[in-house]
């Protein structure tokens, strides 16, 4: 089996695109960040998920991206809920997220032998983020490519990104016939003090309009 780092937020996606991995043959290495998000519920998951889906090491690595702020996520700034998506891009955005997750994901690839790495990505049910978009996995690959001495002397690397096309239901699909336990991910933004999910974020309603697509219901408990 090959070794691939994943991507790991204890959410929905990064769960399912886990169990991809290892459905593929990949051994997984998962990668989370204890970045200062208001959701740090997630690492909880992540912490306990990430063992029973074959995770054969999970890194957690903290960066304190509430320095730069400029995000609901990561400063004194509100979450909206209940707010149909505009054409803009939300101010749940956290600058540069993605490039910062993965490029600490190509160290360690690169020190674990690793050609590939898993992001959960999608660019249908989304929020509209730049760093989600099929162009920025193509760039990055490119850069990985020309940045590292993988890259230069010996395999290359490939960014899987599986969900990127999925619709959010499509993507719960893949991951019950995976055996995904969806009761054991996070997604939402802002949670209760005691880590319910409110119900009314974005990405709470990308998480129930998915479940609902499919005739399924979501098995966790939400404070609205």
């Amino acid at each position: 089996m090959k070794n691939a780092v994943v991507l790991y937020s204890g959410g929905l996606d990064s769960t399912t695109c886990m169990a991809i991995a290892k459905e593929q043959g990949f051994t997984p290495y998962a990668l989370s960040f204890n970045y200062g998000q208001r959701h740090a519920v997630e690492l909880e998951k992540a912490r306990e998920y990430a063992p029973l889906i074959g995770a054969a090491r999970h890194l957690v690595i903290d960066i304190d991206m509430r320095l730069v702020g400029g995000s609901a996520l990561t400063a004194d700034i509100e979450v909206p809920k209940d707010v149909t998506q505009d054409a803009g891009i939300p101010v749940t955005y956290v600058p540069a997220r993605n490039t910062i997750f993965l490029s600490f994901a190509l160290g360690w690839a690169e020190v674990l032998g690793a050609g590939d790495i898993f992001i959960g990505v999608n660019a249908l049910d989304y929020s509209g983020y730049p760093d989600c978009r099929p162009e920025f996995i193509r760039s990055f690959q490119e850069l990985a490519n020309l940045a590292t001495r993988a890259g230069v002397e010996g395999q290359g690397y490939q960014i899987q990104a599986p969900l990127i096309d999925l619709t959010k239901g499509e993507i719960i699909r893949r991951g019950l016939d995976l055996g995904v336990d969806y009761r054991l991910t996070h997604s939402c933004y802002d949670p209760t003090p005691t880590g319910l999910s409110c119900g009314h974020c974005d990405s709470c309603r990308l998480r129930l309009k998915g479940f609902t697509e499919i005739h399924q219901e979501d098995p966790l408990t939400y404070a609205s």
